[in-house]
């Protein structure tokens, strides 16, 4: 009867959600002591259980806690991870290799880059060494299109793990906000036949008749089930992520979206902040790898080329400290050693490299709310209920 629906649309737990601090733990026992009071009152009146209330309760404290310990972790310990997007299947063990010896502890996934199978080999291999347990990574996938209905939502889970080898993922993110009709799949093969699950035909398989409240109540239920540590979206603007917290039992712990100077959505920023979700940028480098022919080139913008000089840090790392300077974590790709230990570096947050406040504005300056992914372009007119 009770549980974190209660603390998630409850006044006093909007305070609870709005800042990052120990007062999150005070709050939630205040709404706690509120609860237990509640479900004995219900208990005396026949309407439930006081030992179910006390469940529901106690389910609702630790899905409470363990979404506000991802925050934390992903602003303290893991402010940079390994973005694994386009990076080929036979570069993956190399890549997820040297990202580990360097440092790297998040490692980002996605069904649809189709190198999971392959991650999940290089990531058994590690793991058989003495200086890395499962514990020490942060593991991060998502869930495709086609598994949105709530009885295929574990379908895809389930997949994933077993691409990935893994028993359970530290976050698991819708990875955009539209639902496509259901592909069928073999969840004990691993790998993909074919890129089957990423295709909408122009948006014709595109299926309107899905809800995020569906999708993410299943996903509540790989919470509850210990699948998944901490559930989160991906491509939410601020439309569908308040539609999402009307109805939701556990609170998105994390909203992964398009950020760089070139796109910096500061109302998203904003309104995450405000309700305790933490924004984490894909693309902090405005995608130097996959961009169009005629489309701008973060990496020379003329005003980051001068204030990486002044730094003496390259382009790419100006991007990386403003992304971290403005609260949010990053997911940047590499599978260069070199460009990997560049971009970790970052995350010391060195006094030398961090940029003032004139810096700040100056980057500020030069958003132009332009996207390198757009969904448009694959889905047609479909697509555009994404973001406008």
């Amino acid at each position: 009867m009770f549980s974190v629906r209660y603390c998630c649309t409850a006044p006093k737990n909007y305070i609870f959600w709005n800042s990052i601090s120990s007062s999150r733990i005070l709050i939630l026992n205040y709404c706690g002591v509120l609860m237990l009071l509640a479900s004995r009152w219900l208990s005396c009146s026949g309407l439930v259980s006081l030992s179910s209330a006390r469940r529901n309760f106690t389910s609702a404290v630790a899905c409470c806690q363990a979404h506000d310990s991802t925050r934390r972790m992903l602003v303290k310990d893991f402010p940079i991870g390994l973005g694994t997007f386009a990076i080929p299947p036979d570069h993956v063990p190399a890549a997820i290799s040297s990202a580990i010896k360097l440092g790297y502890r998040r490692i980002d996934c996605a069904p649809v880059y189709f190198n999971e199978d392959k991650i999940g080999d290089i990531l058994q291999q590690e793991l058989e060494k003495d200086d890395l347990e499962r514990k020490d990574l942060f593991v991060v996938s998502k869930l495709a299109s086609p598994f949105h209905r709530k009885e295929h939502v574990k379908i895809g889970l389930q997949k994933t793990l077993y691409d990935l080898r893994l028993d359970y993922l530290d976050l698991l993110l819708i990875h955009w906000p539209t639902a496509f009709t259901f592909v069928p799949i073999k969840v004990n093969q691993r790998g993909y036949p074919d890129e089957e699950i990423d295709e909408s035909d122009g948006g014709k398989r595109i299926d309107p008749t899905v809800s995020i409240h569906e999708t993410w109540k299943a996903m509540e239920d790989l919470v509850e089930e210990g699948r998944v540590r901490s559930i989160g979206v991906s491509n939410f603007p601020v439309s569908l992520l308040h539609e999402l917290m009307t109805q939701c039992k556990i609170p998105p712990a994390v909203n992964q979206v398009e950020l760089h100077p070139y796109l910096q959505q500061p109302k998203l920023l904003e309104y995450c902040t405000k309700r305790g979700i933490h924004l984490q940028a894909y693309s902090p480098l405005g995608t130097p790898g996959y961009k169009e022919d005629g489309e701008p080139d973060v990496m020379k913008d003329p005003v980051l080329v001068e204030i990486a000089k002044k730094h003496e840090i390259t382009v790419a790392q100006v991007c990386l400290v403003w992304a971290l300077q403005r609260g949010t974590s990053v997911v940047a790709k590499s599978a260069s050693p070199q460009r990997q230990e560049e971009n970790l570096a970052m995350a010391i947050r060195d006094p030398k490299i961090a940029l003032t406040e004139e810096e700040m504005d100056q980057i500020s300056d030069l958003d132009r709310g332009y996207r390198f992914f757009r969904p448009e372009d694959w889905w047609g007119s479909m697509g555009m209920a994404v973001f406008d």
